[in-house]
């Protein structure tokens, strides 16, 4: 398989087979990323994090895989201090970076944005979120979470909260199609899985089930992937407002599920998951959080080409 100089853009560009072996990399470069081995496999790369919106896990883990494999890190800091400011474009923005960096990993609120980025880079584009659209690291450490503490193969999972404005669950759904996942959407009406998607998948002839419910559901899945609702994608504040305590996971909740449930989160949490949660064994987004670094670790050291 070839990585080498190859953009991370959407979970629709790999195969499974693709997708399988990044893991393998990941499960390998696990006891770097813990801190239990050392690697210089990035030695003399640097790589820029242009990161246009708020991020913590995201960059501060990429920051941490660079680390520990030996490499250097120039970020674009405060977008208030940059020549963003000026009207520089990010086309331009991406032209220069290629000149200073073997890699790029980029974060920007734009739908399309990390697309329309490789059309000017010189050097491999991550993306590390568009809009609402891609997410694709994201998606590769909940992959890898799930491979790590459950299953993929055939699993019944169920996602909940915001459906319609969450990149994270919209680019899962394709991934977890490619492993004959059941999927259960749980939200509001106001905040639904998008149609296209919903077809998509019932077209592979994916089980699909949609509800408003998770005391009608927590029984009969494996994993439970809660987001929070998104306040900064709603146009409307009041809608906002009308939909953000309607789905919360409690440990009055959890009484009903099976044993061996597990409960991911791509964080920040608001309220959506009580903290009675956070100690039972049910809870795994905080490791979740930490599959981040060996992920990016594998995509970062595949596509710069220090391992092939």
């Amino acid at each position: 398989m070839l990585f080498k100089n190859r953009h991370v853009i959407s979970m629709k560009d790999f195969s499974r087979e693709e997708i399988d072996y990044i893991l393998d990399i990941a499960e390998e470069l696990e006891p770097v990323a813990r801190g239990e081995e050392r690697s210089r496999l990035l030695d003399g790369k640097i790589i820029s994090l242009l990161f246009f919106e708020p991020s913590t896990r995201t960059r501060l883990s990429f920051e941490v895989a660079i680390r520990r494999l030996g490499g250097q890190v120039l970020s674009l800091g405060s977008v208030e201090a940059s020549s963003v400011m000026k009207g520089e474009n990010l086309a331009d923005t991406i032209r220069v970076i290629s000149k200073y960096a073997d890699l790029i990993v980029l974060r920007h609120p734009l739908d399309g944005s990390a697309r329309m980025a490789t059309e000017f880079a010189a050097v491999p584009v991550i993306n590390g979120g568009d809009g609402s659209v891609h997410h694709p690291t994201q998606t590769f450490l909940d992959l890898y979470t799930i491979r790590r503490e459950s299953h993929l193969e055939g699993l019944k999972i169920a996602m909940a909260g915001d459906l319609k404005y969450g990149r994270t669950v919209h680019s899962l759904c394709y991934a977890l199609s490619l492993y004959g996942a059941e999927m259960t959407f749980v939200s509001p009406p106001e905040l639904r899985m998008p149609r296209e998607i919903v077809r998509e998948l019932r077209k592979k002839n994916i089980r699909v089930k949609e509800t408003e419910c998770l005391e009608e559901i927590i029984g009969d899945i494996e994993v439970l992937y809660m987001t929070r609702v998104q306040r900064e994608r709603f146009p409307d504040p009041q809608e906002y407002e009308k939909v953000k305590n309607k789905l919360k996971i409690t440990g009055d909740l959890l009484k009903s599920a099976d044993p061996e449930l597990k409960i991911l989160h791509p964080l920040p949490r608001v309220n959506e998951i009580s903290p009675d949660v956070d100690d039972t064994p049910h809870a795994r987004y905080f490791e979740q959080a930490f599959y981040g670094v060996p992920i990016r670790m594998a995509l970062l050291a595949l596509t710069i080409g220090v391992i092939e």
